[in-house]
């Protein structure tokens, strides 16, 4: 299927608002998330909705623009709403892109703040974004960004935190780049939205579990 200009403008704007970022939240991880989405969106049958593919596509590309963990200027924030209205997107489309963006990352609902009411173009967008979180790709994104923050690798005495608030998991300082694992790397594979989303989640989660295992014995020179 041809590649719509909007889809082609959207790209450009991802490499350009995105340019500037470490290799975790990169342009890179957003093509993936955009190509996840679609796969993950034709096998819920959503392929025979071209709306509904636009929407999808869309929002997976836009979704990351504004990000908290590297916006400076609040203004970043709009930018993919004007992007919207100077595309002429329908209203409704616009709204729902906007609505699922802002809805989907794992601050809202670390919580347990999630509506159970969310549509199917909601879930493969987001289960797209929590799969590149975990697997080969998410243990390479983690430490990735962990370096880029000067975070400490592993410290046994700092211990996960359970029960996160939403401020406490923003509060990227007070991490250390293994505990992030199990403060949120280890809980997606549960929170996966659609049948598609959590049949991948399986091996990538897997995949995890057998790298900690490895990383926690030689740590502590067992292996």
């Amino acid at each position: 299927m041809a590649k719509s200009s909007t889809v082609s403008r959207a790209e450009k704007l991802v490499q350009s608002a995105m340019k500037g970022n470490d290799a975790s939240h990169d342009a890179a991880h957003v093509f993936r998330v955009r190509d996840l989405a679609l796969s993950l969106a034709r096998e819920e049958g959503l392929s025979s909705s071209p709306d509904s593919m636009e929407i999808v596509e869309l929002t997976a590309l836009l979704h990351d623009i504004g990000d908290y963990k590297y916006v400076r200027d609040l203004s970043e924030e709009k930018i993919v709403e004007e992007f919207l209205e100077a595309e002429g997107l329908d209203e409704s489309k616009k709204i729902k892109i906007l609505s699922i963006i802002k809805g989907m990352g794992f601050k809202e609902e670390v919580e347990g703040n999630v509506d159970i009411k969310h549509s199917v173009e909601f879930g493969v967008v987001q289960d797209a974004d929590r799969l590149d979180a975990i697997g080969a790709i998410g243990i390479a994104r983690c430490f990735t960004f962990g370096g880029s923050r000067n975070r400490v690798l592993h410290d046994p005495s700092i211990q996960p935190r359970s029960d996160l608030s939403k401020e406490q998991y923003m509060d990227k300082d007070e991490q250390t780049t293994v505990n992030h694992f199990h403060e949120k790397l280890l809980k997606l594979k549960d929170l996966m939205k659609t049948k598609a989303g959590q049949k991948r989640a399986e091996k990538r989660h897997k995949f995890m579990e057998n790298f900690l295992k490895e990383f926690y014995e030689e740590w502590d020179g067992k292996s």
